[in-house]
């Protein structure tokens, strides 16, 4: 792909439309009964379509040169995002049992996490320890009980992406469902590891506290009124946020492959130009700039010249995704003879 003198950088608007999921999820969680599967819907149904009629951008447009914008829109994120909780919780306490739609509420408001929480999350965790927007990515990681995931990401998958050390990394031979089981636990792990290499071990070990606080407000929660729909409910909507995230994780490196002494490249990360994956979901989908400079911001970040490419953009891979043999024959065929 080329770049044209004459092209003018994108509306940042169109990053708006990662805004579009939680407004939904927001007003099914306040209607109830069917309407709670608005979030479900559209990004599981509508979210695919999106993908492949919006097709792909053939040409990247420079870089804004302000980022006022789009740091705003991160904040915004997560004003929105613990405004679904908000919802889901209020939901949850007139429902008064698990039934159908309390369910459904759960998946349509994890299915939003996933994309309004841990996708500003991600990018705010690259900030500065300590900072504002890194200590608000902190917030809305506990949110979906994933707080262990910016030590892990930022000091560990960043340094061994695609090699045998990243419990993060797909190899070729490893189905979605199996990846699942394997990286989650692995990752906390790999979290405490970290900070027990740094003589923080026991009950020091951030990774052990944040969770036994995930635990301390679950019990909190069981003492309210309702408080035990409350809790299941707020477990479910964090179990499929952290699928979501995980998904998103396998198909990003999956048989993309380097031994440990080998230097990272482009050819490590699937990249892809599908608009809608792209304007929803800040960019993830130009993962190789993103894994070289993990500094850059979000709205900054360019297609890598020659990079693995994937058939479809994140909405579209999902289906094929969850059936292992479609998908080793789809996206398998593309893995460069260099990156295995």
């Amino acid at each position: 792909m080329s770049e044209s003198a004459d092209l003018r950088p994108e509306p940042w608007a169109v990053y708006l439309l990662g805004l579009v999921t939680p407004m939904l999820v927001i007003g099914g969680n306040l209607l109830g009964g069917a309407y709670t599967a608005m979030g479900v819907v559209f990004v599981w149904a509508v979210g695919p379509v999106l993908d492949i009629l919006m097709g792909e951008s053939k040409e990247p447009r420079p870089p804004r040169a302000s980022g006022l914008p789009f740091e705003i829109l991160l904040w915004v994120h997560g004003v929105v995002h613990f405004i679904v909780l908000a919802s889901f919780f209020r939901f949850a306490y007139l429902e008064a049992s698990v039934s159908l739609w309390f369910v459904t509420a759960a998946l349509s408001t994890g299915l939003s996490a996933a994309a309004s929480a841990i996708v500003p999350a991600h990018e705010l965790g690259h900030k500065k320890p300590t900072s504002p927007g890194w200590r608000l990515a902190r917030l809305m990681l506990f949110s979906v009980h994933y707080s262990h995931f910016t030590t892990e990401h930022n000091r560990n998958h960043h340094k061994w992406v695609a090699t045998q050390n990243d419990p993060a990394s797909a190899t070729e031979k490893e189905g979605l469902w199996s990846f699942w089981i394997r990286t989650i636990p692995a990752q906390f792990l790999s979290s405490a590891r970290i900070h027990a290499r740094k003589g923080r071990t026991g009950i020091s070990n951030p990774s052990y506290q944040w969770l036994a606080i995930q635990a301390a407000a679950l019990a909190a929660m069981l003492a309210l009124p309702h408080g035990e729909v409350m809790a299941v409910g707020w477990l479910m909507l964090s179990a499929i946020a952290i699928l979501t995230l995980e998904y998103v994780n396998y198909i990003r490196h999956w048989g993309l492959r380097r031994a440990l002494d080998e230097r990272q490249t482009g050819m490590h990360s699937w990249n892809t130009e599908a608009r809608w994956s792209r304007w929803s979901l800040l960019e993830l989908t130009r993962h190789s700039h993103h894994h070289l400079t993990a500094s850059v911001p979000f709205w900054q970040l360019r297609p890598h010249p020659g990079a693995p490419e994937l058939p479809a953009g994140y909405y579209a891979c999902w289906w094929p995704c969850l059936i292992s043999p479609i998908w080793k024959r789809w996206v398998g065929r593309r893995i460069p003879a260099s990156a295995i």
